[in-house]
């Protein structure tokens, strides 16, 4: 089964989404938006982002 995204809205009456796996697994989430339309934008964005993504490590013990 292929992942998916999930639009909801949280306790705060926020719009989030996450990325699930096939199996169910949540492997990403995005950020707190006001609209659902925002939140939309979000998944859109990390659509078209990130195929083709750089991964790069960095030091999570400095401040960045």
């Amino acid at each position: 089964m292929a992942g998916k995204f999930e639009v909801y809205q949280d306790k705060a009456d926020k719009w989030r989404f996450r990325l699930k796996a096939g199996n169910g697994e949540i492997i990403a989430v995005g950020e707190a938006y006001e609209s659902k339309s925002g939140a939309m934008n979000g998944v859109d964005s990390v659509k078209r982002n990130a195929g083709d993504a750089a991964v790069q490590e960095v030091d999570g013990t400095k401040k960045q």
